[in-house]
């Protein structure tokens, strides 16, 4: 009986965080999640549109990423590998975590001031988050040179799609 109400509980908590594939692999960003609001290091408000703008004529990677959510930091050595075998292409960490001092305490933890960070002060539910079905992290996209979507959904910085997409970018 005990056995049974574990599995019942695990079932029903682990409704709220699948990583399901979405069903429709988005290829641009809507108006609304272009004008979603980041906040950078310093505090500084930004929108998508900016951070793409930033890097418009480049491969950027979006990596979005939190301190608490253990895959991701399992995944960290693996996505410094991916950014150090592809040097000409930019890299974009977006974090999920829960409050401007859980970011700050994250960058410096894990080594990642160098990098370039925001973090989504409006929390997970976003209109960013929601257009591009965030519903599990790590979570992985690219961006062409356009600013249009590449690659749309991975979990791995492993995932072979990466690289390919890469690759077919710098053609």
């Amino acid at each position: 009986m005990k056995n049974l109400l574990i599995v019942f509980m695990l079932s029903i908590f682990g409704l709220g965080c699948s990583q399901q594939t979405p069903k429709v692999l988005k290829t641009s960003f809507s108006k609304e999640a272009l004008h979603q609001k980041l906040e950078d290091e310093d505090g500084k408000s930004i929108t998508i549109q900016q951070i793409l703008d930033q890097h418009k004529g480049k491969v950027l990677v979006i990596d979005f990423w939190a301190g608490w959510c253990r895959d991701c930091l399992k995944a960290l050595p693996k996505a410094e590998e991916l950014e150090k075998n592809n040097p000409n292409i930019d890299f974009v960490f977006l974090s999920l975590d829960r409050s401007k001092e859980g970011f700050e305490r994250s960058l410096e933890k894990y080594n990642m001031k160098e990098k370039e960070n925001y973090w989504f002060a409006s929390g997970w539910k976003n209109d960013f988050n929601n257009y591009v079905d965030l519903n599990w992290i790590p979570r992985y996209m690219v961006i062409d040179q356009k600013s249009n979507i590449a690659k749309y959904y991975a979990i791995s910085p492993e995932d072979p799609e990466i690289q390919t997409t890469i690759n077919n970018l710098l053609k």
